[in-house]
């Protein structure tokens, strides 16, 4: 079963359902931090003070242009 199936096909997700092992996107998190902030990654959503998610259709676009 591949990682991709694994994302929801809406909603939101969290960081250590994006990036690898978990995840379909292999780089790390100091790597999709600088590309959140440089615009290569999508820019994420505050739910709560300590809560920072992505949209699952944003992941999941990302994963199948092959950006990473």
């Amino acid at each position: 079963m591949s990682n991709e199936s694994t994302l929801p096909q809406t909603g939101f997700v969290r960081l250590k359902q994006i990036l690898a092992p978990r995840g379909p996107i292999p780089v790390s998190k100091s790597t999709w931090w600088a590309g959140v902030k440089d615009g290569r990654f999508p820019q994420p959503m505050k739910l709560g003070t300590r809560v920072t998610v992505w949209r699952a259709e944003d992941i999941r676009a990302l994963y199948e242009n092959g950006a990473s």
